[in-house]
């Protein structure tokens, strides 16, 4: 049974101050495809092979889904669609949430989903948040 790793796309690029908001599709882009390398090979904790889903809202709705990660434009809240998918899976397989939102956070464990930091997809190798 694989892990569902699901990915709060405007959380984790705005974590990092670098000019995401000059760019947020192609901050999302670039996100995406750092994400590739995680559906392979998992996090620590979590070996792969991960279904990897990237959730954009707003001006990153239009990205598109590449091999290994399959993106999810929400139609309203981001935050809100990704309760919806935790809570379309959760009981039927392990869940990764990654964020630092505390609400949403809050919400997908009530759902049984792991929540772990921007930092978990960010850096290589970096500990959990």
């Amino acid at each position: 049974m694989r892990t569902l790793l699901v990915v709060d796309a405007a959380n984790v690029v705005g974590s990092v101050p670098d000019g995401w908001w000059r760019d947020r599709h192609g901050a999302a882009e670039r996100l995406r495809d750092r994400l590739v390398a995680y559906a392979d090979a998992g996090l620590p904790d979590h070996p792969g092979p991960l279904d990897v889903t990237l959730v954009v809202e707003g001006a990153a709705r239009g990205v598109e889904s590449v091999e290994g990660v399959r993106v999810v434009a929400a139609p309203g809240s981001g935050d809100d669609r990704i309760v919806e998918l935790v809570a379309d899976e959760a009981a039927a397989r392990p869940c990764l949430v990654v964020t630092a939102d505390r609400e949403l956070r809050r919400r997908v464990g009530e759902l049984g989903a792991e929540c772990l930091g921007p930092r978990s997809v960010r850096q290589p190798g970096a500990e959990r948040e």
